[in-house]
């Protein structure tokens, strides 16, 4: 096959990209928000709370299963996007009205539009690339990069109105910013996306595709990604954590006031959650640059030696936040720059780990089963935000310690098993790397 490394990436990743950055500017503008919303504005019980903010999280995951299956066999990833994106709107605009039936209507939306969203805008990017195209990890990190550009901006707008306007406000900012990426795809899918992405009987190949049974080499790849997803869980575990108990953390334990010659400013607890996407984006071009670099040296690690090095960055960012938590006492807050480094730490973990799972799972899938595969992959992260969600329970329930400690643990454990395993992993992955 050609070396093409060096071209440019198809012109549809742009729109992609462009979609994306608005929808994940609409969920984490949400997400931003929602802990606190339960706790402060609803009054509902921290440990309750997280139980549910992880319940919800883990079933926004959980619902790429039916999405991705729906796209895959009757509609078609572009008519999965835009009914999807329909339902986030209405979810999101439902969500400002403080009205516990409404509420949980809104957040039932938010799930399937997310389910039938996020699972078939990654499964398009992966169209645009042939299996072992040399561009395609670095394409899904510049997709990454999307992603986290809306997330850095939905923490710092839509989470700084929420929390200093109201908490409606920032929700229906989310809805509008939905509205805006759904423009944007209906106007660029078929100019960019003709032929890809139809429902499956406009695509001649499908039914000849799907006829044919799995080989021996097929089923051991489809084995890697449930294996590689069961260690993902211990990863997402630990990392999806902001969301819940350290975006209480930084509300309650940090000190966020800055003085600048006796002018004084309390940052908003949210912000902390655009520190993440503001690292994914300073520090994704290095990252794809990186393994380019190396592919072109044949240096390059393989995908699960990647996922342990982002399991050991994990162990390193909560070592940080320990030696911070050490620190506390009666009326003594934390230095904000213990989250800042661990965000940091977090953050080049995730860039070993999640843009290269996506690119891996399009790589090693059968087409056929591509979509549901992908929300296979998705179903690893539903069941680590439950997971998430139960652990942020424990938050002032254990000692900090003991909380920072056992997030230092599990990651490490996790990376010794996946290094034992890692020579018949790469054997049954074949020539995929």
């Amino acid at each position: 096959m050609q070396n093409i490394t060096d071209q440019k990436q198809p012109t549809g990743l742009w729109l992609i990209c462009a979609t994306e950055a608005f929808e994940r500017f609409s969920y984490y503008a949400m997400r931003a928000l929602l802990i606190l919303y339960f706790v402060y504005a609803l009054k509902i019980d921290k440990s309750q709370a997280s139980n549910l903010y992880g319940t919800f999280t883990s079933l926004v995951y959980l619902s790429g299963m039916l999405g991705g299956y729906v796209a895959d066999r009757y509609i078609g990833q572009k008519q999965s996007i835009i009914y999807g994106a329909l339902m986030i709107i209405a979810g999101q605009f439902m969500l400002g009205f403080e009205n516990i039936g409404m509420i949980y209507s809104a957040l039932g939306l938010l799930i399937m539009g997310n389910g039938f969203f996020k699972i078939s805008i990654t499964t398009l990017v992966g169209t645009l690339y042939e299996k072992n195209d040399t561009r395609r990890d670095s394409g899904f990190t510049i997709f990454y990069m999307a992603v986290n550009l809306g997330a850095f901006l939905a923490g710092i707008i839509g989470g700084g109105i929420g929390e200093k306007l109201g908490w409606r406000y920032g929700f229906w900012i989310a809805g509008l910013a939905m509205v805006i990426g759904l423009i944007i795809f209906l106007w660029g899918k078929e100019r960019y996306f003709a032929g890809k992405g139809d429902k499956p009987n406009k695509i001649k190949e499908e039914k000849s595709v799907s006829k044919t049974p799995l080989t021996v080499e097929e089923k051991k790849k489809i084995a890697v990604i449930f294996i590689l997803a069961f260690f993902v869980i211990f990863f997402w575990t630990a990392f999806e954590q902001s969301g819940a108990a350290l975006n209480l953390f930084a509300y309650e334990h940090t000190d966020r006031v800055l003085n600048i010659f006796g002018w004084t400013w309390e940052v908003p607890a949210t912000w902390f959650q655009s520190l993440n996407p503001l690292f994914v984006i300073l520090f994704a071009p290095l990252f794809s640059k990186l393994w380019i670099d190396l592919a072109k040296k044949a240096k390059e690690p393989s995908s699960p030696a990647k996922f342990v090095i982002a399991l050991w960055m994990l162990a390193i960012g909560y070592c940080v936040l320990l030696f911070g938590a050490m620190k506390l006492g009666p009326g003594i807050k934390v230095s904000m720059f213990y989250l800042i480094f661990a965000y940091a730490a977090f953050t080049m973990g995730e860039l070993c780990l999640s843009p290269v799972g996506l690119s891996l799972v399009t790589k090693l899938a059968p087409v056929q089963f591509v979509g549901i595969l992908m929300a296979v992959w998705k179903t690893a992260n539903a069941a680590s935000n439950k997971l998430a969600g139960y652990y942020s329970s424990k938050f002032g329930v254990i000692s900090n310690e003991q909380f920072f400690g056992y997030l230092i643990l599990a990651p490490l454990v996790a990376s010794i098993v996946l290094i034992l395993i890692m020579k018949p992993l790469k054997r049954w992955m074949g020539d995929i790397k």
